[in-house]
């Protein structure tokens, strides 16, 4: 059985079908005699709807993946350059291609009959993001079997416009003094063109800290009404419970004192047939000796 294409299989299950799916899977490969990958596709992780949304946007547009991945090279070797107009270009289109390809996953995600909100959204935004920054969670994302969004602790390289690399030697000869100014000038664009690229991904940062801010905080309200509602149910559940063991109590005493009257009836009913047969004796006897006398 080829294990990678089963798990790839079920990467490709919505978030509410993986789970049977998975144990299903796992254990027809264990009878079929391969208890490690048996093993390993039981240990396999639920996607959130994020990440399914992301894993769906990789199968389906492959060559916008690679592209995508392009661009995340570029960027981080722009940033390790301090190419600061590259930086500017780079940055810019960033922005463009996440918004583009989140949105292409929110409808590749509506037409395979998942509904998706405008929080999942953002979190694919987060994803993308990530790619970009991080070469793992590029090779992560790529894979279309992410389990949930990476975390956002890895971000590109911080630019330091002071950190410009130096130009340049010049030859052996002085230069002239009217090209002193100009290349001075050239230093002082690289360093404002590195700061306005820093800036830029300062804001995008801020605004994917914010992000991940609000999700948490609608995951957190999200667990408190969730435990809110177990607590009810959890209530409700131990006063049913009380009721059916007072309803136990009740039946079992109902019990004991239906035995108790039922013993007393078959006692009185013994009592009964004793002298029910008394009766009938006596009087067997009363009338044989009655007519004894009268042949006589």
């Amino acid at each position: 059985m080829d294990v990678e294409e089963i798990i790839d299989t079920l990467y490709a299950l919505p978030p509410a079908r993986f789970t049977a799916a998975r144990d299903e899977a796992a254990a027809r490969v264990k009878r079929a005699g391969d208890p490690a990958a048996g093993k390993r596709i039981a240990g396999l992780r639920r996607p959130t709807l994020a990440a399914w949304t992301s894993n769906t946007l990789v199968r389906a547009k492959p060559g916008e993946v690679e592209q995508f991945r392009q661009l995340g090279q570029a960027l981080r070797a722009a940033h390790r350059s301090l190419d600061g107009e590259q930086l500017r270009e780079l940055s810019h289109q960033q922005h463009v291609v996440i918004g583009a390809l989140a949105r292409e996953a929110l409808r590749l995600a509506q037409e395979a009959g998942t509904a998706v909100s405008e929080t999942v959204l953002r979190e694919v935004e987060q994803i993308l993001y990530a790619a970009l920054a991080d070469p793992e969670a590029a090779q992560a994302w790529a894979s279309g079997r992410l389990a949930k969004a990476p975390a956002l602790s890895t971000e590109f390289p911080g630019v330091d416009p002071d950190a410009v690399p130096p130009a340049p030697q010049p030859p052996p000869a002085t230069p002239p003094p009217a090209a002193r100014p100009a290349r001075a000038e050239r230093r002082t664009d690289r360093r404002v063109e590195a700061a306005r690229a820093a800036a830029q991904d300062a804001e995008w940062a801020a605004t994917a800290r914010e992000d991940e801010l609000r999700l948490a905080e609608e995951a957190r309200q999200r667990a408190v009404e969730e435990a809110a509602a177990a607590d009810a149910e959890l209530e409700r559940a131990r006063a049913a419970r009380d009721r059916a063991y007072a309803a136990v109590a009740e039946a079992e005493e109902r019990h004991r004192e239906a035995g108790r009257t039922a013993g007393e009836a078959r006692r009185a009913a013994k009592a009964a047939a004793r002298r029910l047969r008394s009766l009938t004796n006596d009087t067997a006897d009363e009338t044989g000796g009655d007519g004894g006398d009268e042949g006589g």
